[in-house]
């Protein structure tokens, strides 16, 4: 199969409105030039599909629109000049962007105008396919990728390693533009998804992490993949957090400067606690997201000599180094992610929104 003639059918399930979800039949899929049709292996549930299905915040694409972002599968069906793709595994960038505006000229696709999101700017991965463009998809170039056989050292298949899409790739550009180096404290607030992966790339850096959240039970998971400092915000306020902080690092040799702080909880306390643990020549990465306001005195980036630096998704071209840091064992996937059939998509919302799954849900279709 190569070629924009080529059509294909599907599924997909659609947000018709805030909360209503409804599966549609005999879809077709088509690829225009420079597309790939994607038959979906996993889709990963993110906090962002929530926020549209439940809490207000609008896609860019009118409804009814399939959501979901975080995509893992093998491509089908390609248009004219992707023809390359054909038959390969791969992961879906969460954001692609266009590559030719001025933007992305100048490295700044993370703020691309014409950038494609699927489940926001076009219709996403809760589905049987879905049309994306070719360029800056990630192959996934382990045998026994599309055979749904455990890849490298991760013991995940190639539907778990949807997530690596956004929950993985995301707080890996957030390392990587803070300049994280071997050595550095590293500070990650809410270790939910993005903050434990967060932490784990963190580690796989050769810092020394810290792992603050207000659930016990996120942090005993994470302390066997590379915590050095657990710390409970539910019991301790901002000032004792801070002090700890300063003890640790003095014990061990850690200087009381430069700290990396990656707010991953997307939560107003979260939020207000990274910005009251900046030091001098502390870099905060803002990962997480809120729809609430928080109050910061702004005067303590120039008193500190500080860095707070918003992270939107991960550019195409730095996937692969995240996608090897799981396939080398670098980082866990498989202990915090948890496979569901698509058709259970309207439980599986609803029990992330309540809580009440304590790994990243992937939904798989029906082959």
């Amino acid at each position: 199969m190569s070629g924009s003639r080529v059509a294909l059918t599907g599924h997909r399930w659609e947000m018709r409105a805030p909360g209503e979800l409804a599966r549609v039949a005999d879809v077709p899929f088509e690829p225009g030039p420079g597309e790939a049709c994607v038959r979906v292996v996993g889709c990963g549930v993110c906090h962002t599909d929530l926020g549209y299905l439940y809490d207000g915040v609008r896609p860019k694409h009118e409804l009814p629109l399939a959501l979901g972002h975080e995509v893992s599968g093998e491509v089908v069906a390609v248009g004219d000049g992707a023809e390359e793709w054909l038959g390969r595994a791969v992961i879906v960038p969460a954001v692609t962007p266009c590559g030719e505006c001025a933007s992305c000229r100048a490295g700044r696709g993370q703020i691309c105008p014409r950038q494609v999101m699927p489940g926001n700017d076009i219709q996403g991965g809760f589905a049987s396919h879905l049309i994306v463009p070719a360029r800056g998809l990630c192959h996934v170039d382990v045998p026994g990728a599309l055979e749904g056989k455990t890849l490298g050292k991760s013991n995940c298949t190639l539907a778990e390693l949807s997530v690596v899409a956004d929950a993985l790739t995301t707080p890996y550009q957030a390392v990587l533009r803070s300049g994280l180096a071997e050595n550095d404290f590293a500070i990650v607030i809410g270790l939910g998804g993005v903050g434990g992966f967060a932490a784990q790339i963190a580690k796989a850096f050769g810092a020394t992490v810290v792992g603050i959240d207000v659930n016990a039970q996120k942090l005993a998971a994470l302390e066997p993949f590379g915590l050095d400092l657990a710390l409970d915000a539910s019991q301790l306020d901002a000032k004792a957090i801070k002090a700890q902080l300063r003890d640790y690092a003095k014990q061990h040799g850690i200087p009381a400067v430069g700290w990396r702080i990656y707010e991953c909880s997307g939560t107003a306390p979260g939020q207000e606690l990274a910005w009251n643990l900046l030091c001098h020549g502390a870099f905060l990465s803002v990962v997480g997201f809120t729809m609430d306001r928080v109050s910061v005195r702004l005067s303590n980036l120039m008193a500190f000599d500080a860095t707070a630096q918003g992270n939107w998704g991960c550019l195409p071209e730095n996937y692969a180094g995240a996608l090897q840091l799981v396939l080398d064992g670098k980082v866990a996937l498989k202990p915090f992610v948890e496979v569901h059939p698509l058709e259970d998509i309207r439980r599986v919302m609803e029990d992330v929104h309540a809580h009440r799954l304590n790994k990243r849900a992937v939904l798989v279709p029906n082959r």
